[in-house]
C-alpha cells in the first residue's frame, strides 16, 4: 500500500514550532509522507520574529516542479505566504495542478508580526481561495478577510460568497471552543476540547496540516475537520510548555519526557 503524500507550501520557522517544521511533523503523525516547498525563511524564537527573507518566485516554482516531477502529492496545504508575488506564484502552480488543497490564510504570527503584506490579501482571496478545497482562518483572520465582524456562521457565509468553496473558522482561541465548517450548503459545528496551557505555538499549522493529511487519506471534509480538531487539542494539551521564554510549541508526535 502506498503511503499518502502531502505537500506544504509555507515559511520556515527557525524555532521549529510552526510553519514548515510543524506541518511536516503533523503529516508524519498522521501516517503520511511530507514534502515541502519553502517560500520564505524566518529568524524567530518563541518570543518574536526578528527577520524574514523571501525566496525568489523562480526558486519556489523550481521546488514545486521538482516535487511534482518525481514524488507528486495526494493533497497540499499553504501557510504563511508573505507577499503578493509569492501568492501569485503559488496560485499559478495550483491552477495547473488540481488536487485537494487546504489554504491556511496566515496573516500574522502569534507574536503579532504580520506574515502577509496588506496588498497581498486581495490577491490571496481572488487567486488562491477559489482553488482551495477548504480555507481555515481563525476568527480574527476571518474578520480581516471579510472586512466585517460577525458570528462564525455569518463570516463563513461571507467567505463562501467571496469565492471560497468551503470554510472552517477555527475556534480554539475563542470562548465558544467550536470549529465552524460551512461548505456552501451545510453548517457543521465541530466541538474543540479545551486545552489549557501556554504551549500553543504552531497550533494553526498543526490543524491545517492534519486536515490536509486526512484529505490525502480519502476522508470526507467533515471527518477530516473532526480529526484535525481532536489532534490539535491533544497537541496543545501535551505541548512543550517548558521550551522557550514565550509561547511553547505544540507536540503532535507526543514525545516521551524522561
Amino acid at each position: 500500500m502506498t503511503v499518502p503524500r502531502c505537500l506544504t507550501v509555507a515559511t520556515s520557522d527557525s524555532s521549529g514550532g510552526a510553519g514548515i517544521q510543524a506541518d511536516l511533523r503533523a503529516f508524519a503523525a498522521a501516517g503520511c509522507y511530507g514534502a515541502s516547498a519553502i517560500v520564505a525563511l524566518t529568524a524567530q524564537s518563541t518570543v518574536a520574529i526578528q527577520a524574514v527573507v523571501e525566496l525568489e518566485p523562480e526558486f519556489i516554482t523550481a521546488e514545486l516542479n521538482a516535487i511534482f516531477s518525481d514524488i507528486g502529492a495526494d493533497a497540499a496545504k499553504t501557510g504563511a505566504l508573505i507577499s503578493r508575488r509569492i501568492v501569485e506564484t503559488v496560485a499559478d502552480f495550483f491552477e495547473a495542478h488540481e488536487m485537494p488543497l487546504v489554504v491556511d490564510p496566515v496573516l500574522a504570527a502569534s507574536t503579532g508580526r504580520p506574515l502577509l503584506e496588506r496588498d497581498a490579501i486581495a490577491t490571496l482571496v481572488a487567486r488562491l481561495f477559489p482553488l482551495a478545497t477548504v480555507i481555515t482562518p481563525n476568527l480574527v483572520e476571518a474578520e480581516t478577510l471579510t472586512g466585517r465582524t460577525g458570528t462564525p456562521r455569518d463570516l463563513a457565509e461571507a467567505l463562501v460568497q467571496g469565492g471560497a468553496k468551503a470554510v472552517i473558522i477555527t475556534g480554539g482561541h475563542s470562548p465558544s471552543l467550536v470549529d465552524h465548517l460551512y461548505d456552501g450548503r451545510e453548517h457543521v459545528e465541530v466541538p474543540v476540547a479545551r486545552a489549557d496551557g501556554r504551549a500553543s505555538h504552531g497550533s494553526g499549522c498543526t490543524h491545517s496540516a492534519t486536515l490536509t493529511a486526512q484529505l490525502a487519506k480519502g476522508a470526507s471534509l467533515v471527518d477530516a475537520a473532526r480529526t484535525a480538531a481532536q489532534v490539535t487539542a491533544a497537541a496543545i494539551a501535551g505541548g512543550f510548555a517548558e521550551i522557550g521564554a514565550g509561547t511553547g510549541p505544540v507536540d503532535v508526535t507526543h514525545v516521551t519526557r524522561t
